[in-house]
């Protein structure tokens, strides 16, 4: 899931997402279970610990009832004092399976919690163009229903361990109390562990197809809801109703399919394991007549023969744990998204935001969407980006703020490489204004002071504000700054305002300004222009243009075509001299370059120090 703030001609040029190879998936995948195991292994030992005492009382159950049964027929005098062990071995066995419930839950949702903060954390610590290849919709469901399933391996894991523990001990006690019964369950468990792998190997196929269509299907549902204005307007609904729902037969089919092959295994044991029983209790009842067991001995077999044919309770966790790394592999695609790593390094003191680009390339979907890109940037001074539409004005603006990095090349700022700096020092130093921004925070004054470092104060916040042209509308809101997003009735160019506003109240030594203006009328940007000069911290000014005033105003116009620096000089050189920079502007443009200056400021004083 991408921010809308987002480098929108690298996300062009992404492609569809593309997740790694499966060998890599399924060892991320694997990686992020132990260590949600690892997360919880305090309550997840816990859980096995419950688990194996109860499975323990479960198979001292039957030789402690088989003895007492004995006892009581002989009216031996410790028969009621083995009765009262009987139940309090009962006793333990439930309490225990109930502790191990609790816990159960503790871990799944300790475990669940830790992979959804993994998977946000390096969703939005990697570079925009690296989110977007997970359409929003795959990655709400990566992050909570497949989270969610993934969450609940460890405990599934402990819970499976202890669950051969009955089946594997009453083979044992079986042997111990007649080999001859024992013998007689061990011919039928070959095609019981058959059926179990055949399960096991049907499960993982069909869970994966489930979770691929469910992926699917919630992207084109938060498609849909995106645009839910647009639908509307063009009368499509039962269009995208059905294209929403194209594939819910198939999602519908895999999850039959899912429960077919469960139940079919399900019933496939169930019919087993009265055989082998009764079979058993065929055997045992021959050995009895024969004298070479008793009666409390050939109950405690047939209750050993139900424990061992229990093997098929194992079915249940090992289901968990299958949809569960089946889940794991969405959920660990995220997990796979390269860090934007930051180092330790901070700017000079009172550096003038020069920055330079050093044979910047940049590569998306197996081309060069900026070629060898060589600039510097004076310090304080404005610089307006131009070229038609792809010609990779947006990806130069990211890069220039380290929204993303190159390929190949440096970016540094005041001599230092982008890639160097902190995190703290790049995002208070280096300011972003979009052309569709997003609005965070509870109120209006939230959204504005949104940011890194300190929340500024509301004098701050109006003054931005004011910059901005915000100011107006914003006190005409119910209650003002205080009023809450949620009930803000705004339109885009006063959405557009907002974020010109945040920016403007972080403002760095370097500030981007990518085609931030597009929605405001001629009169508001040029009023934003003037105070962004005026009244903004002096610094670096990086504008993503298309209008001619913003080309006229700048310092410095860098025309890009085609990935490349065409030309690079004032606005009044390449207007006099390019025909086809006249052409980048909108067809009938008749303006003549403006060489006055008559509303800029005079160069800024020398800036304080630390600012």
């Amino acid at each position: 899931m991408s921010p809308p703030d987002a480098d929108a001609d690298a996300d062009a040029s992404a492609g569809p997402a593309q997740e790694p190879e499966p060998p890599a998936l399924a060892r991320g995948a694997d990686r992020a279970l132990v260590t949600a195991a690892r997360h919880s292994a305090g309550r997840t030992a816990a859980v096995l610990g419950c688990t194996l005492a109860a499975a323990a009382a479960a198979l001292a159950e039957p030789a402690v009832l088989g003895h007492t049964l004995d006892l009581l027929l002989r009216a031996d005098p410790s028969g009621p004092a083995w009765t009262l062990l009987c139940a309090a071995v009962i006793a333990a066995e439930v309490a225990l399976d109930a502790a191990a419930a609790r816990l159960t839950g503790e871990v799944d949702g300790r475990s669940t919690a830790l992979l959804r903060r993994l998977g946000l954390a390096r969703l939005l610590g990697t570079a925009p163009h690296h989110a977007a290849r997970h359409a929003p919709g795959e990655t709400a469901a990566r992050l909570t229903a497949h989270a969610a399933e993934a969450g609940k391996v460890p405990a599934a894991v402990a819970h499976g361990a202890a669950a051969l523990l009955p089946p594997l001990g009453a083979v044992a006690a079986l042997l111990l109390i007649d080999p001859w019964t024992a013998l007689t369950f061990l011919l039928g468990l070959p095609v019981l562990v058959l059926l179990l792998r055949a399960f096991t190997r049907d499960t993982l196929t069909s869970v994966a197809r489930y979770q691929q269509v469910q992926l699917a299907t919630a992207g084109r549902l938060v498609e849909a809801l995106a645009g839910a204005r647009t639908i509307a307007a063009a009368g499509t609904a039962d269009r995208e109703r059905a294209r929403i729902l194209a594939r819910l037969p198939e999602l519908g089919a895999e999850g039959r399919r899912m429960w077919q092959v469960y139940g079919g295994t399900t019933a496939r044991s169930a019919a087993l394991m009265p055989m082998l029983l009764y079979a058993v209790l065929a055997v045992g009842g021959i050995r009895l007549s024969a004298g070479a067991i008793g009666v409390g001995e050939l109950l405690a077999a047939l209750r050993y023969a139900a424990l061992a044919a229990g093997v098929g309770a194992v079915t249940g966790a090992l289901a968990a744990v299958v949809r569960g790394r089946a889940a794991a592999r969405r959920t660990a695609a995220l997990l796979t998204l390269p860090p934007l790593g930051h180092g330790r390094a901070e700017l000079p003191d009172g550096g003038p935001g020069t920055l330079e680009l050093r044979d910047v390339t940049i590569v998306r979907g197996g081309s060069a969407v900026l070629r060898d890109i060589s600039l510097v940037i004076p310090g304080g001074s404005t610089v307006a980006v131009v070229g038609r539409s792809g010609a990779g004005k947006t990806l130069f603006a990211a890069v220039a703020g380290r929204l993303t990095d190159p390929d190949t090349g440096r970016v540094l700022l005041d001599g230092v490489p982008l890639r160097e700096l902190s995190a703290e020092t790049l995002r208070r130093e280096v300011g972003y204004a979009f052309d569709r921004p997003v609005l965070l925070g509870g109120t209006v004054g939230d959204a504005i002071g949104f940011g890194a470092g300190p929340a500024p104060g509301p004098q701050a916040v109006r003054a931005a504000a004011r910059a901005a042209g915000a100011d107006p509308f914003v006190r005409r809101l119910p209650d003002g700054y205080a009023t809450r997003l949620a009930h803000a009735p705004l339109s885009g160019g006063e959405v557009q305002r907002l974020g010109l506003a945040r920016a403007f109240c972080h403002a760095g030594r370097l500030l981007v300004l990518d085609d931030a203006t597009s929605s405001l009328d001629t009169v508001t940007a040029r009023e934003v222009e003037r105070a962004l000069a005026r009244e903004i911290r002096p610094g670096t000014r990086i504008v993503v243009a298309h209008r001619l005033s913003s080309a006229v105003r700048a310092d410095l116009v860098v025309w890009l075509d085609d990935g490349r620096i065409r030309a690079a000089g004032t606005h009044a050189d390449l207007w006099r001299r390019e025909p086809a920079y006249r052409e980048v502007f909108a067809a009938g443009t008749t303006a003549t370059p403006r060489t006055e200056r008559d509303d800029r400021p005079s160069p800024p004083r020398k800036q304080e120090a630390g600012r």
